[in-house]
C-alpha cells in the first residue's frame, strides 16, 4: 500500500474522516472554482490504434480524439459496436456499466452491460446481446453483458456474448467471489399478445467473470424487482447493497441467507434514517448536513417480487410506508476502504448531483460531495475507487462529460474529456493491478483502456 493511499484512507476510511473530503470540496465550488491540478492540464491525444477507429455504417474515427488526457497518459479502443466478436456475434451497443477481475495467466477479465430496450436496433443489430433462446430469460429482450478477455498489455484476446435476454442491463456490480451482478433498469411487464416482453422485468442477474461461455439468465428475485441500477458488494458480510434509478428511489442492502449463494435467497431491506422516523427526500436540504454521520436503520420489504407496476406494491411503496429515506435518481455505487458509495445523479440543492458513503460497521450514511456548482460536477452517475484510494466519477450531465477523481484535500480534478460526442462516460473502473482504467463511451459504443501514471497526482 502507497503512503497516498494511507494518507487518503485517513480521510475517506471512516465516516468521522470523512469530513475534510466533502467539507473542502464544498468550500471550493461555492467560491467559483473549477477543478484542481490533478494529473495536469487536459489536451487532445489520439488512441493509439487510430488507424483501427472505423466501423462501416456505425462510425469513422481515424486520426481524430477521442479523449482529452493530462500529460503521461494514453489509451486505445479494444471494442466498438458492430465489430465481430470471437465466438461470432456482433459487438451489442449502449456499453454501460462493467467490472474488471483478475484471469488466468495474467488476464484481466471484463464483464460489460449492455442498455438495450426491448428489439431496439443499435447500428443494424437487432439481436442485440446475441445468446442461444435456451439461455435467455425473455427471447424478446436483447439486452445484457458480452465478456472481454484481455491479455497483461491491455489488449484484447477474445470476446464473446455472455448473458441475454434481459432488459436495459444498466450498471451492477463486482462481487467479491469472483461475477458481476448485471441490472435491469426496467420493470417492463409481460404482454399477453405474444408480441412483446414474455416475462416481468426488473431483476437483478450474476454472471460468473471467469465463466468462458454465455451463463443461463437467472433472476434473484429476492433482491427485489424494481429499477436497477448499481450494486456495492461488502467483502466481509457478503451483504449486497442496491441503488434505485427513481426520483424517490430507496437504498436497499440484501442480505443472502448464505455468503456468495444469492441464488439461495435472503432479505430485502431498505434504509432509513433514524431521526427521520416517517421518512425523508434526501434530495434537497442536506447540504448543511455535509460530513455529518446520520444513524440509520433498515425495514424489510416483505414482498421484494410485485407482480404488478401499483406503487402500494413496488418496493418503493413498502419502503416508504415504513419511512425509509428517498434519494433522488440513485445510479453509481461501489465498495471502497469499508463504504458502500453510492451517486444520486440529480440530487442536492442545485440537482447537480451528490455523493454518499454509508459505513455498515457503524450504521451511518454520510453526504460526502454535493456540487453546488454545475462548471465542477455535474450530474455524477458512476463512480469507482482508484488504486490509489481516489474517488473517480463519471458525468452524465449536459455541460460536457468528464471523469473527475477527488483528492484528499477534497479538490476535484479532471481525468478526461469526451472530445467526439456528448454521450457519458460509463463502466469505469480499474484493473486489479491498478495500471489501467476501462471505461465506456456509451455510443456509438467504445471501450477504451487508459493507461497513465495512476496515483502519482497530486494525492
Amino acid at each position: 500500500m502507497t503512503s497516498s493511499r494511507r494518507n487518503f484512507i485517513r480521510f475517506l476510511g471512516t465516516s468521522a474522516a470523512i469530513s475534510p473530503l466533502a467539507a473542502l470540496y464544498s468550500r471550493a465550488a461555492q467560491n467559483g472554482r473549477t477543478v484542481g491540478p490533478g494529473f495536469g492540464d487536459l489536451s487532445s491525444v489520439l488512441p493509439l490504434n487510430t488507424a483501427d477507429m472505423v466501423v462501416p455504417g456505425v462510425f469513422d474515427y481515424r486520426n481524430q480524439p477521442l479523449l482529452m488526457l493530462p500529460p503521461g497518459f494514453r489509451y486505445w479502443a479494444i471494442s466498438c459496436t458492430g465489430q465481430w466478436m470471437s465466438d461470432g456475434t456482433l459487438v451489442p451497443g449502449d456499453h454501460d456499466g462493467m467490472a474488471a477481475f483478475q484471469g488466468a495467466q495474467g488476464t484481466t477479465i471484463l464483464v460489460r452491460n449492455h442498455e438495450l430496450i426491448n428489439r431496439e436496433p443499435k447500428f443494424g443489430n437487432e439481436r442485440g446481446v446475441d445468446v442461444p433462446d435456451a439461455l435467455k430469460f425473455d427471447r424478446y429482450a436483447t439486452g445484457g453483458t458480452t465478456t472481454l478477455v484481455l491479455d497483461a498489455q491491455g489488449k484484447l484476446l477474445r470476446d464473446f456474448a455472455s448473458l441475454g435476454g434481459t432488459n436495459n442491463n444498466c450498471a451492477g456490480g463486482p462481487t467479491p467471489w469472483g461475477s458481476w451482478l448485471t441490472c435491469e433498469e426496467s420493470t417492463a411487464l409481460p404482454d399477453a399478445s405474444l408480441s412483446t416482453y414474455q416475462q416481468r422485468h426488473g431483476y437483478v442477474f450474476e454472471v460468473p467473470a471467469l465463466a468462458d461461455g454465455p451463463t443461463r439468465a437467472t433472476p434473484l428475485r429476492g433482491m427485489g424487482r424494481f429499477n436497477h441500477e448499481a450494486t456495492a458488494a461488502d467483502p466481509r458480510t457478503g451483504i449486497v447493497y442496491q441503488t434505485e434509478d427513481a426520483g424517490d428511489g430507496l437504498f436497499y442492502r440484501y442480505v443472502p441467507n448464505r455468503r456468495g449463494a444469492l441464488v439461495q435467497g435472503g432479505k430485502l431491506q431498505a434504509l432509513k434514517l433514524r431521526e427521520f422516523r416517517g421518512g425523508v427526500s434526501t434530495g434537497r436540504g442536506f447540504l448543511d448536513r455535509l460530513n455529518q454521520p446520520m444513524p440509520v436503520e433498515w425495514v424489510d420489504i416483505p414482498e421484494p417480487d410485485a407482480r404488478d407496476d401499483l406503487f402500494a406494491n413496488s418496493t418503493r411503496g413498502q419502503g416508504q410506508g415504513q419511512g425509509a429515506a428517498r434519494f433522488v435518481r440513485g445510479e453509481g455505487a461501489w465498495w471502497g476502504d469499508g463504504l458502500a458509495y453510492f451517486c444520486c445523479t440529480t440530487g442536492g440543492n442545485l440537482g447537480a448531483g451528490q455523493i454518499w458513503a454509508h459505513d455498515p460497521v457503524r450504521e451511518t450514511l454520510t453526504l460526502v460531495v454535493e456540487s453546488t456548482n454545475r462548471a465542477v460536477l455535474d450530474a455524477p452517475d458512476n463512480i469507482t475507487v482508484g488504486p490509489d484510494g481516489r474517488l473517480y466519477m463519471f458525468e452524465d450531465g449536459s455541460g460536457g462529460n468528464n471523469i473527475l477523481g477527488v483528492d484528499r484535500s477534497g479538490e476535484l480534478f479532471r481525468v478526461a474529456t469526451n472530445a467526439i460526442n456528448a454521450s457519458e462516460f460509463c463502466g469505469g473502473c480499474f484493473s486489479p493491478d491498478g495500471r489501467f482504467l476501462f471505461v465506456n463511451i456509451q455510443a456509438p459504443g467504445l471501450t477504451l483502456v487508459i493507461e497513465g501514471p495512476w496515483g502519482k497526482g497530486r494525492p
